[in-house]
């Protein structure tokens, strides 16, 4: 059966959504977290979805936040040139291809040359508008980012749809007032209001008054 959603923009998650770089941001965080003693566990279960520093003070909340400021920098230069395994989830291209000439924008946690990195590594086209870290003062789970993704675009929040993976991503899109499409297995546990596999079960169609996306 297919479901069809009414929305006049998109609002697109990169990591896990658009990219898969989980390989090389678990290898690379975890190298970060063994000096400090951290669970490898609690380590994955904190940093998808989150500025890096943000992460950092969740883990280690009794450090100097400037430190986690300084650390991140570091992190994300390393990430930035460090691609190796990065590839297109399922169906991004086609599904990036789709939106041209349609109000739709990336919101990622990663800064501009990780987002350029990890697009380019993947074979995508970045969109147009994008929200990074550089755009917003908050991380993911607060909803500053899809925000402003919409004030940029003109949209109200109601009439976004978020494409996210993680916790929280999704988390931040409810409390911007977004309905949420989650992208893999591990959405399906934040409860989005439709989930997918991958992109290749998202069709997008242009009418008259916006987006229908179809799943199925």
């Amino acid at each position: 059966m297919t479901e069809t959603i009414s929305a006049r923009a998109v609002l697109l998650d990169m990591d896990g959504t658009l990219v898969d770089s989980t390989a090389v941001v678990e290898r690379l965080w975890l190298s970060w977290a063994e000096p400090h003693g951290l669970d490898p566990a609690t380590v994955l279960g904190v940093i998808h979805g989150r500025q890096g520093h943000q992460s950092m003070a969740i883990m280690l909340p009794e450090r100097d936040h400037s430190i986690n400021l300084v650390e991140n920098e570091r992190m994300l230069a390393t990430e930035a040139s460090d691609v190796d395994g990065v590839v297109e989830i399922r169906g991004a291209g086609a599904f990036l291809e789709a939106l041209d000439g349609l109000p739709h924008a990336i919101v990622t946690s990663a800064n501009v040359p990780l987002m350029n990195a990890r697009m380019a590594e993947a074979g995508l086209v970045v969109p147009e508008l994008a929200v990074t870290a550089e755009s917003v003062s908050a991380s993911k789970p607060d909803p500053e980012g899809f925000l402003l993704g919409a004030t940029l675009l003109g949209v109200d929040p109601a009439d976004c749809v978020v494409f996210e993976d993680s916790g929280a991503g999704i988390q931040a899109a409810h409390a911007a007032g977004m309905r949420v499409i989650g992208i893999g297995p591990h959405a399906r546990t934040h409860a989005p209001e439709y989930a997918v596999d991958d992109l290749t079960q998202v069709s997008v169609v242009r009418t008259a008054d916006g987006i229908e996306l179809r799943i199925g």
